[in-house]
């Protein structure tokens, strides 16, 4: 649950648990991490003055197709895309890195279609 919860410290702690470092038989080059779930994205914050300085940049690869926007305006547009982002800057660039990245799954409210796999909530 990100409600409340720091980004860059729920990133960490996600990038943790994909990579499988919790684990006693953590070995670098294999996927021993767990599946993650996180629910609430919309309601997570930053520290400071991070909602309007921070900026996060794309670009369509066509020329002048550079684009950004502050971390209030895609917490209002795609809440999950900043956690996504976050995470994804924290794991490998690696094949196995996007493999970890597929077992993320962010929700902005707090329904998500993964009751059936029994989710336990994680403290931090």
């Amino acid at each position: 649950d990100a409600e409340g919860v720091v980004v860059g410290r729920l990133a960490s702690y996600i990038a943790l648990r994909l990579r499988g470092k919790h684990r006693a038989d953590y070995t670098p080059h294999v996927d021993l991490g767990d599946h993650i779930v996180v629910i609430n994205a919309e309601k997570v914050t930053v520290t400071g003055t991070k909602a309007r300085t921070k900026i996060y940049h794309r670009h369509s690869t066509y020329c002048g197709g550079h684009k950004s926007q502050t971390f209030s305006e895609v917490i209002a547009r795609h809440p999950e895309e900043a956690i996504r982002l976050a995470v994804k800057g924290m794991v490998p660039r690696t094949p196995l890195g996007r493999d970890m990245m597929s077992k993320l799954k962010i929700y902005a409210g707090n329904q998500h279609p993964h009751t059936a796999q029994q989710p336990a909530q994680l403290t931090f």
